[in-house]
Formats: C-alpha cells, sequence, structure tokens
C-alpha cells in the first residue's frame, strides 16, 4: 500500500519559541553517540531551496507523486524534461559550512550516525562516511522493470544526445531537482529508455511523495537511535512521517532530542531543545566549541 504524501503541514497552538542558545546541543554532542537527521533546510545555503521554509518550494510547486509518475509516458515526460535542467543545479551544488561541520564531527567520533531525508549527496560530498539516504540519491537511476540501477550521469549524456537543441532559462530549481517549463516546452522532450531491458520506466533512485521508503532502510535507522544516546535533527520540519517517526521512537525511548531549525517543526513537542539559528553558523560554533577542526571549502 502506498501511504498518502503530506504536502503541507501547519502548527496548531501557539508555536514553542526556539532558543539561540547551543549550550544544550554542544553539552550533550560532546558526550557522543548522537544521531543526525537532517533535512532540506540544511542544504539552502548551498543553492537548493527547501520544501516549507519561507521562500519553500511547496509555496509555488508541486512534486510529481509515484502514481503520477507510473501511470503515463506524458507525465514521465513531464517529469524528465523539468528534472533533466534542475539536475544540472544539483550536480553543481557544492557543501556548505553546515555540510563540512557535520562531516567534522562524524570523522573525530561525535556522532554515530547520518540519516538524511535529502537526495543531493551534499553529506558525503563534504566527507561525511556511512550517511543513510532515507529518500535515496538523485545521482542514480533504477528502472522500475528489470531494477537495474545506472548513473544519473549515464542517463544525462543519453536525454542530452536525444534532445541536442533543448534548452530553456532556469530560474529556481526545487529540492527533488524539478524547474518550472512551459508545457509547449515540455512536449518536444524525447525520453530514452532502460539501456538493459528497453523499459520506459526510468526513474530517479529516490522516493517520490506517496512511496514507501523500502522497509531494511527504515530498519537500518532505527538501529542507529536505539544504539545512538541522542538524536540531533538539523534543517527539517519533520512535516513529513518518514522523518517524524524517528524523533517519535527516540522521544518514547527517553533519548535527548535536539533540533536545530528556522522556525518551529512538527516534532517540537518531543525536543529537549529547538536552536533557532541558519545552521552552517550553528554547526561551525558548535564544531569549534568541541575543538574540532572543518575543513575548509574546496577552490
Amino acid at each position: 500500500m502506498r501511504t498518502r504524501p503530506t504536502l503541507t503541514w501547519t502548527p496548531t497552538g501557539a508555536p514553542s519559541p526556539g532558543s539561540t542558545s547551543l549550550d544544550e546541543v554542544v553539552r550533550i554532542v560532546g558526550e557522543g553517540r548522537v544521531v543526525v537527521l537532517s533535512g532540506a533546510g540544511l542544504s539552502t545555503e548551498s543553492g537548493i531551496p527547501d520544501y516549507r521554509g519561507e521562500a519553500g518550494s511547496l509555496r509555488r510547486h508541486t512534486p510529481m507523486t509515484y502514481d503520477e509518475f507510473v501511470r503515463s509516458a506524458e507525465n514521465r515526460r513531464r517529469y524528465w524534461a523539468r528534472s533533466h535542467l534542475g539536475w544540472r543545479t544539483i550536480a553543481r551544488a557544492r557543501p556548505n559550512d553546515g555540510h563540512r561541520a557535520v562531516a567534522a564531527l562524524r570523522v573525530h567520533g561525535y556522532l554515530s550516525g547520518i540519516i538524511t531525508q535529502n537526495v543531493d549527496g551534499l553529506h558525503q560530498a563534504a566527507g561525511a562516511p556511512g550517511v543513510v539516504e532515507l529518500h535515496g540519491s538523485l545521482d542514480r537511476v533504477v528502472c522500475l522493470d528489470c531494477r537495474r540501477t545506472s548513473a544519473r550521469e549515464d542517463l544525462d549524456r543519453r536525454l542530452r544526445l536525444a534532445n541536442p537543441t533543448f534548452e530553456a532559462t532556469v530560474t529556481r530549481v526545487n529540492p527533488d531537482g524539478d524547474v518550472d517549463l512551459p508545457d509547449r516546452v515540455v512536449r518536444g522532450f524525447r525520453l530514452v529508455s532502460c539501456a538493459a531491458c528497453g523499459s520506459g520506466l526510468l526513474k530517479p533512485d529516490v522516493v517520490f511523495f506517496g512511496e514507501n521508503v523500502p522497509r531494511p532502510r527504515v530498519e537500518r535507522c532505527y538501529r542507529l537511535v536505539d544504539e545512538a544516546g541522542a538524536l540531533l535533527v538539523l534543517g527539517s520540519s519533520l512535516a513529513v512521517m518518514s522523518g517524524l517517526r524517528f524523533v517519535r521512537h527516540a522521544a518514547r525511548a527517553g533519548k535527548p532530542v535536539l533540533i536545530i531549525n528556522r522556525g518551529a517543526t512538527r516534532g517540537d513537542e518531543h525536543a529537549s531543545v529547538r536552536v533557532d539559528l541558519p545552521l552552517g553558523r550553528a554547526l561551525t560554533e558548535l564544531a569549534a566549541r568541541l575543538g574540532v577542526p572543518v575543513a575548509a571549502p574546496r577552490a
């Protein structure tokens, strides 16, 4: 059974005030065995907008659901035409100060694991090992018929060959790699088939809205939370149950839940503290106060 997609979340009651002090976060992370759960807010400083922030993409754009994608070739044409252009922005994005600080904290032993809801690969690009990509990654493609996976770069090359004159002005890219395009532009886009079996059901290896996260991946995340001393949420409104369930699981087990996010989240009632600061600034300060050196950005 497919889950019903959660596209919006509205806080009820008075929002809990966010702190600007990192003292409690420093104390708990300093004890080690902390698992990070990161969301789209961590990548906004890399030029990728989030879904639900003040400039979030859901204010102007509704992501394609899994059922819409598999229902018709025209829907897939619309998705791939828009994603073909948006992927270039995602592929060019570079880790920001927040990603680099998380990687440093992981390498120096303060973090026991990283679970990310993001599909941009920026944690790994910053040097963080053992990242669990809860919702998959845009740099892989899967055939829904033969289940073969391949590199997004390979598909990008094939799509460029099939659409040598396909260009459009891109003003903004969404967290799922989608961009806005007029229907007349989409109609001229040519799809390509799976190189292994010839099927037209090629899909980015990401979990679409309305699609279930693979159970083994979910169980791996639960184990990370079970083995951790605390959960640190970074840049997520926790509006989607796929991330919120780990917050609830940690809270039920009596583990501290620390949230650093701009604005209220759906998990605030479970939080020991919520810090309302820009992620790059907050995580750089956290690393510095723990004496952890953070790598400089690559030239």
